[in-house]
């Protein structure tokens, strides 16, 4: 069973492959195809506003740490 925090890391996890899948001198060799998905797919993907919304409407489906932040 995913946890909260868990469900938090993995999508944090990908913004962060996706924004270094971007920088060529972290990914040097990636085509260009690449770094375009990867461009295109961060344009709508949730930032750290969106999870301070999930925090507050949704405890239960993201949390920051192993215990559910209370961002009220």
């Amino acid at each position: 069973m995913t946890l909260p925090y868990q469900r938090y890391a993995a999508v944090n996890n990908t913004r962060k492959f996706l924004y270094d899948l971007l920088d060529p001198k972290k990914t040097p060799r990636t085509p260009k195809a690449i770094r375009i998905e990867a461009y295109r797919l961060l344009k709508h993907y949730p930032n750290t506003f969106d999870f301070h919304m999930f925090f507050k409407n949704g405890k239960e489906i993201f949390a920051e740490t192993g215990e559910i932040k209370n961002l009220d």
